[in-house]
């Protein structure tokens, strides 16, 4: 057996549950080595109701106060109990579970472990986790990994499968020479990737992160580099005509909105590569709602009148359909051909664009990663554009300008990090940043309130909804299955359905669903045919609404700063004033401390910053930005000084790293 291997070659591993890792796109036991927990649970020292806070999770030792209770609600069957110590009591629930009925028996003590909750002035924990006194004690001794999965895979399964395979995970071979993990204190690769799933400790699982960060960064930094090495003095073809310039000029002086200075500057960048006798790679670095996209767009438009082709890449459909509309819109009456390509576009439909494609009859493609499909042939593509970068790999972005013989790259990016780590990130890119907002949009006003403020909330948007405006909720879950302490969108929307009695439209989304549905989902959304939208944070790029005025995030503790304020950016897009709600569930001073930042400041950049410098200690493999350079294990946040070290070592050693790079990205891969 090795790294390949499908994963029912691993023993206890059938052709049944092979299915249900398929699910998680586990295909062979290196996929399932490189499955890393989402999440670690220690087992505290017990702790008295009175000392108990809101929203932390918590182990209490009780003894059950009252008779085991079941009742069906709903789709639901709930157990409840009353459990005590001498100061003070809790509820305790459970979902689907009427067998405890016959397990716990009154008068009996347990340690019971979750997270607190407060209804009807009650202390309440919902699905816990309970144990006697002496096999919490044997807990106490370990940290607990915690996977995503899905329905019939269990926590327990997964342990069981990765320790049938760790005599493989400690006979990797390490890229690194031992030079360097002794100069950068690393641990070798295959304690690190054993330890990611069962650490000893925290100690020893910051160092297995710390490592596998490195690796990943140091891989990321070292093809940068090559793209700067290969990039550099590439010889431009593809020179912008006089008569494009001063179209463009007449372009954005017939726009209904001035641009602000910011745009201006980036245009004139672009001109300036463009004309230049070198091929641009340049970065348009803005905070939400600069105004990016129209700079992209007079790009593109200059580049047709040129007499070639362009493209902009785009990570959803959702965004891919959006664009198209908008770009159609403006450049359709000027005569410039635009198309639009995603994977739900019919086949019959493909081989047209195809077609128009290679004949010259689309200046302008529009699409998901469809668009750097082997199929996708240009006549002459003078211009690439990638929004939101940071959610493809250095090699997609690279697969996409191979369409065309050295063609001008512009990237953009809404994704607010602090200067000293893009200088380090985008190395191979010239960069314009655009630190203006149009003049015509409002500042969103922002609230950090306690889950009692839930009950305002709700009147709060039923008050927008009845103005005729839109709303969003957003949940860290899924589902239920997936947490025991965060509110999930299934749920959710099933008690936001109860609470407003029919009199709102109310629809949920999240990531698993399939491409149509989603896109299906936003596009009612669009069409003002849902109201309160309650979603994951799949909805954090690209939804340009302009009727939505509301955005509330629950479990807004559990998010980077930096994640919050893109998310937040949803809203406010149009002349309506609007409003974010961040449900804070802990009722801690950090969290409250840090949240105060989002409602204090709407300039992105300054909240990268603040987000960078506040992460602790603790935050060290805790909140992930998602999608942040499409990194497994590394955060720019929480792992900036693990960045800068890679960024050393490349300094040091890349010509020696570099040999076999793609031999080692197998490898750290696996």
């Amino acid at each position: 057996m090795d790294y390949k291997s499908s994963i029912d070659s691993i023993k206890g591993v059938g052709e049944k549950t092979a299915k249900l890792y398929h699910k998680l796109h586990i295909e062979n036991v290196g996929d399932l080595i490189r499955y890393y927990p989402r999440d670690y649970l220690s087992y505290d020292d017990p702790i008295s109701v009175d000392k108990a806070s809101v929203g932390v999770r918590t182990a209490l030792y009780l003894e059950i106060s009252s008779y085991v209770t079941t009742e069906k609600r709903g789709r639901y069957i709930i157990t409840t109990l009353t459990a005590a110590d001498r100061t003070g009591s809790v509820n305790i629930v459970w979902f689907n579970s009427p067998y405890l009925r016959n397990v716990l028996k009154k008068g009996e003590r347990y340690v019971f472990v979750g997270t607190i909750k407060k209804k009807n002035d009650r202390k309440v924990i919902e699905m816990p986790e309970y144990y006697t006194i002496d096999k919490y004690n044997r807990m106490m001794t370990v940290m607990q990994p915690v996977y995503s999965l899905t329905s019939g895979l269990t926590n327990n399964a997964v342990q069981k499968a990765i320790r049938e395979v760790s005599s493989l995970i400690y006979g990797i071979k390490d890229p690194l020479p031992e030079k360097v993990r002794e100069e950068y204190r690393l641990m070798k690769l295959g304690e690190a990737l054993y330890n990611m799933h069962f650490p000893q400790n925290e100690e020893v699982l910051k160092d297995s992160v710390r490592r596998l960060a490195f690796d990943e960064f140091t891989n990321f930094l070292l093809e940068v580099r090559r793209l700067r090495t290969e990039n550099q003095r590439l010889k431009n073809t593809h020179l912008l005509s006089e008569a494009a310039v001063l179209k463009s000029e007449a372009f954005t002086a017939s726009l209904p909105f001035n641009l602000t200075n910011a745009q201006d500057q980036a245009i004139k960048d672009i001109i300036n590569d463009m004309s230049s006798p070198y091929v641009m790679n340049r970065l348009i670095q803005g905070d939400v709602g600069s105004g990016k996209t129209i700079v992209a767009v007079t790009a593109l438009y200059m580049n047709a009148l040129s007499g070639y082709q362009g493209v902009l890449m785009v990570p959803t459909e959702v965004l891919a359909i959006q664009h198209y509309k908008d770009i159609d819109g403006l450049l359709g009456k000027f005569g410039v051909k635009t198309a639009l390509l995603t994977g739900s576009v019919t086949a019959r439909e493909k081989r047209e664009i195809y077609e128009k494609l290679k004949n010259g009859e689309v200046d302008i493609l529009i699409g998901t990663h469809a668009v750097i499909q082997e199929k996708v042939k240009f006549e002459s593509l003078g211009l690439v554009v990638t929004d939101e970068q940071h959610r493809f790999g250095v090699r997609q972005r690279e697969k996409l300008s191979e369409k065309g013989e050295d063609p001008h790259v512009l990237i953009m990016s809404a994704t607010p990090i602090p200067r000293t780590l893009a200088i380090i990130l985008y190395a191979d890119l010239d960069i314009s940043v655009i630190d203006e907002l149009p003049a015509a949009r409002k500042r969103v006003k922002n609230c950090v309130v306690d889950t009692s403020y839930r009950d305002n909330a709700y009147k709060f948007i039923l008050k927008e909804v009845k103005s005729g405006h839109q709303a969003y909720i957003i949940c860290p879950m899924i589902d239920s299955s997936e947490s025991l302490d965060a509110e999930n969108v299934i749920d959710y929307t099933d008690e936001l359905k109860r609470y407003y009695g029919g009199t709102v439209r109310v629809e949920y989304l999240h990531g698993k669903m399939k491409d149509e549905e989603k896109s299906a989902i936003l596009e009612r959304f669009m069409n003002k045919e849902i109201d309160v939208l309650v979603s994951t944070t799949v909805i954090e790029v690209g939804i340009n609404n302009q009727n939505a005025t509301v955005m509330m995030i629950e479990n807004a503790e559990r998010f980077g700063l930096a994640q919050l304020h893109q998310l937040r950016g949803r809203v406010g897009r149009g002349s309506d004033e609007s409003f974010c709600i961040f449900i804070n569930a802990k009722e801690t001073e950090d969290s409250v401390t840090r949240l105060r930042v989002l409602e204090n400041s709407n300039d992105g950049f300054y909240i990268a910053n603040e987000d960078m410098k506040q992460r602790g200690p603790g935050d060290f493999f805790g909140i992930r930005q998602s999608g942040d350079m499409l990194f497994k294990v590394a955060d720019i946040y929480n792992h900036a000084d693990i960045l800068k070290k890679a960024q050393d070592c490349v300094l040091k050693y890349g010509d020696e790293l570099s040999v076999g790079l793609d031999k080692r990205d197998i490898i750290t891969t696996l």
